[in-house]
C-alpha cells in the first residue's frame, strides 16, 4: 500500500501587508497539496488585511492581534501547527508551483531528511526578478553545505526551507532576541547535527520592495547576523571571514540600490 505524504504546516506571518498577502495566500492554497494546515498570524493588521484573511474562509486558520514582533508570531505559529513537516512563508512572498509536492514526496521518500533547502528567484513590488547574481551566488555556496561556511554566509534561503517539526523538540524554537535573523540563528543550531538537503528546484519567490526588511534595513540585518555568528563559534578566522564577507554584500547591496 502506498505510504500517505506527510502533513505540512505553512506559517506566515503578517503585519499591514495588504497589497502583498492575497499573493502569498493564493500560492500556499493553489498547491492543492493533499494534507496542508495553514496558519495566519497577524499581528493586529490596520489596513485591509483582515478583510482579505476573512474572504478565504475556512481554508486558512488565522488570528490578528497586537504581538512582540514577527519572530514572536512565528513561534505562536510553530506551537500551534499539527503538520510534520513545517515552514514559514512571509507575508510578502510566494511559493511556486509544485513546491510543497515536491518537498513532501522528498521527505516521504527519504525518512532520514531532516530539513530540505532549495532555489530561489528574487522579485520587486511589481513581481519583476531583480538580482539574479545574488541568487546564482548563494546557489554557488550550497553546493558544499557545512557549519563553517554557513557561519561566514546565509546561504540558506528561507522561504525555500522546510524542516520536521520534531526539530523543534531536539534544538528549541526561535530566539526571540533576533528581530532579523532568528532564521540564520535556527539554520546554525541545525546543521550541526544535520547537513541540510539541497535540491536543485526553484521553491519561492522572494520579494524585496520600499518596507521589506531585506531591502530597507540590511545593514542592520547584517550586524545582526554578525552576533549570531560570534555565539556559535570562537574561531578567529570564521569571525573575520563573516564580517568582511558581509562588509561587502552591505557595500554591494548600496551600490545597486
Amino acid at each position: 500500500m502506498k505510504k500517505e505524504l506527510p502533513s505540512i504546516s505553512i506559517i506566515t506571518p503578517s503585519f499591514n501587508q495588504g497589497r502583498f498577502i492575497k499573493q502569498t495566500i493564493d500560492s500556499v492554497l493553489s498547491q492543492q497539496y493533499p494534507n496542508l494546515e495553514y496558519i495566519v498570524i497577524d499581528g493586529g493588521s490596520t489596513d485591509d488585511t483582515i478583510s482579505i484573511l476573512k474572504s478565504y474562509g475556512n481554508n486558512i486558520i488565522w488570528e490578528s492581534k497586537k504581538d512582540k514582533g514577527q519572530t514572536s508570531a512565528l513561534n505562536k505559529g510553530f506551537k500551534r501547527a499539527t503538520g510534520e513537516i513545517i515552514a514559514y512563508l512571509n507575508s510578502d512572498d510566494v511559493y511556486l508551483p509544485n513546491t510543497l509536492l515536491t518537498v513532501g514526496e522528498h521527505f516521504l521518500e527519504h525518512p532520514e531528511t531532516m530539513w530540505v533547502t532549495g532555489d530561489y528567484f528574487i522579485i520587486d513590488a511589481e513581481n519583476k526578478k531583480i538580482q539574479s547574481f545574488v541568487a546564482s551566488y548563494k546557489k554557488y555556496l550550497r553546493k558544499k553545505p557545512s557549519f563553517s561556511s554557513l557561519c561566514v554566509a546565509n546561504y540558506i534561503v528561507q522561504p525555500s526551507t522546510f524542516w520536521r517539526s520534531s526539530l523543534f523538540n531536539e534544538i528549541g524554537y526561535f530566539n526571540e532576541s533576533f528581530r532579523y535573523c532568528m532564521d540564520y540563528d535556527f539554520w546554525i543550531r541545525i546543521i550541526q547535527k544535520y547537513p541540510p538537503t539541497v535540491l536543485s528546484r526553484h521553491f519561492s519567490l522572494f520579494r524585496i520592495h520600499d518596507t521589506s526588511k531585506g531591502g530597507t534595513q540590511y545593514k542592520m540585518q547584517f550586524e545582526e547576523e554578525h552576533r549570531v555568528v560570534i555565539s556559535y563559534t570562537k574561531k578567529i578566522p570564521i569571525i573575520y571571514a563573516h564580517k568582511i564577507h558581509a562588509q561587502l554584500i552591505a557595500w554591494i547591496y548600496t551600490v545597486i540600490k
